[in-house]
């Protein structure tokens, strides 16, 4: 299965997971405990976080799994403005 396959219309960035809960940046690097620069740079690009990382992400924003993306911003806009192009 590729990326794009992959890419559903539900998912969401760290960044709009964290915006559709209502959390500042400051706000959710605390529940995190990160400094919020940590944050601001995973949810820039995810694709070396840890599994612990991920686990919380889950518990702390309260959305499946299956809709989060995991990698980096710039290639979820690619292939979403891929698949709104086809």
């Amino acid at each position: 299965m590729s990326d794009d396959t992959m890419l559903t219309e539900l998912m969401l960035t760290l960044e709009a997971a964290r915006i559709n809960c209502g959390y500042t940046l400051v706000e959710a690097a605390k529940k995190f405990n990160i400094h919020r620069d940590t944050l601001w740079k995973y949810e820039q690009d995810s694709t070396r976080v840890s599994r612990t990382f991920m686990l919380r992400v889950y518990e702390v924003y309260g959305i499946p799994k299956e809709q989060i993306f995991f990698g980096k911003k710039s290639e979820f806009f690619r292939i979403r403005n891929k698949m709104s192009a086809s």
